[in-house]
């Protein structure tokens, strides 16, 4: 005799459902209230730093400070890749000294002394190890920042840039316009080799290439004049 087996198709509950969504709703809404908070934070810190840095830069002259490269006009010059992790408990108390100007991409940002502990690119855009300030004759001012998502990318936008678009950066109550003059890539090894005019006053733009995980993009940029 057969034994008939009655097939139940077992059903999620409704309730069971309501939650799984809830859960997943909170979960991506905790993501995107997170970077949003953070880039307003940011948007926040950097209004209340221009405030400080116009007032104080009516009257008064910020000193440079120089470091010396060893160059070599047929070499590169070599540069580490990112700074050290940053203390993330630490609070900003300092103010910028100045700040870097695209407006090709609408991109505005300051950027802290290279001795500072808030020079970090985990925190802001970094002037990396090695740089020359921007008013050093034929220094080279170089700049790192990330890309891709989230609140820190701050260089998201550099791959739009071509040859020839103009870059400021104000610094020292004086506005310093470069037009880019090459761009290239690399690998990521941990180092950055930076080919350039030792002739020229430069300022160079290091980030992730767009939608290449594995490659650094560099951008070149001379000066052409300082009010």
């Amino acid at each position: 005799m057969e034994r008939k087996h009655n097939n139940k198709t077992r059903r999620i509950s409704p309730n069971l459902n309501a939650i799984i969504g809830a859960l997943v709703i909170m979960i991506g809404g905790f993501f995107l209230s997170y970077n949003y908070i953070q880039t307003m934070k940011i948007a926040t810190y950097d209004n209340m730093a221009d405030l400080i840095y116009i007032e104080e830069n009516v009257n008064t002259n910020t000193p440079s400070i120089e470091i010396t490269n060893e160059e070599e006009n047929n070499n590169p010059e070599i540069t580490p890749e990112t700074p050290e992790k940053p203390n993330i408990t630490e609070q900003v108390t300092e103010k910028y000294i100045g700040y870097l100007w695209i407006p090709k991409i609408n991109l505005k940002k300051g950027f802290f002394a290279k001795e500072s502990n808030q020079n970090n690119v985990e925190k802001t855009i970094y002037i990396v190890n090695g740089s020359s300030y921007p008013d050093v004759e034929n220094g080279n001012f170089i700049l790192a920042g990330h890309s891709g998502t989230g609140w820190k990318a701050f260089f998201n936008d550099l791959y739009k840039l071509e040859k020839g678009d103009p870059v400021t950066v104000n610094y020292n109550n004086k506005n310093y316009t470069y037009n880019i003059t090459k761009i290239y890539k690399q690998q990521k090894t941990g180092t950055i080799a930076i080919y350039r005019n030792y002739d020229k006053t430069t300022l160079t733009l290091v980030t992730c290439t767009n939608n290449d995980d594995s490659t650094q993009t560099i951008y070149i940029a001379e000066l052409t004049s300082v009010e």
